[in-house]
């Protein structure tokens, strides 16, 4: 009996791409570009990298400012993507695997920034273009993957 099916590895394998992509990215725009010194950076056209510190879940909802808010959504996350993880390990649909990986890696992404630093690290900033959120890599794989769940829920079953 296999444990995963090919299903579940692709998003295991995405779920760790996300994670990889956005620590990277976040340790970049920390550590290298040094942005917090900056504040904010314009890239090109709408593209500019902004600071932002969030401390609530995504999009600056429900603020955490204490400690035991932080903690509590850093183990409400973990609790969520693994969740997740059993669900994806049978997954049945490329679909719904893809989305389930996606949101994986994007909740561990932005658990470590709160156990990290007490606060998610948000930068892409889109705002000339009438989006007002600063997100990350984690919050639109989240995203992405919350609509992919979506799609897939209103895809009529196959019967086999």
């Amino acid at each position: 009996m296999r444990l995963i099916n090919r299903n579940g590895a692709l998003a295991y394998g995405l779920a760790l791409l996300v994670l990889v992509l956005d620590q990277i990215s976040k340790h970049w725009i920390l550590f290298v570009f040094d942005l917090p010194a900056r504040i904010s950076e314009k890239v090109a056209g709408p593209f500019h990298l902004t600071m932002v510190w969030n401390q609530g879940v995504s999009f600056g909802l429900m603020r955490a400012d204490q400690d035991l808010g932080r903690w509590l959504l850093v183990a409400f996350s973990l609790v969520v993507a693994a969740a997740l993880a059993v669900w994806a390990r049978k997954s049945e649909r490329r679909l719904m695997a893809a989305a389930l990986g996606l949101v994986m890696g994007g909740a561990v992404g932005n658990a470590i920034d709160r156990a990290r630093f007490g606060a998610v690290v948000d930068f892409i900033d889109v705002s000339r273009l009438y989006f007002p959120w600063v997100f990350n890599i984690a919050d639109a794989a989240i995203t992405v993957g919350v609509i992919l769940l979506l799609l897939d829920s209103l895809r009529k079953e196959s019967r086999a």
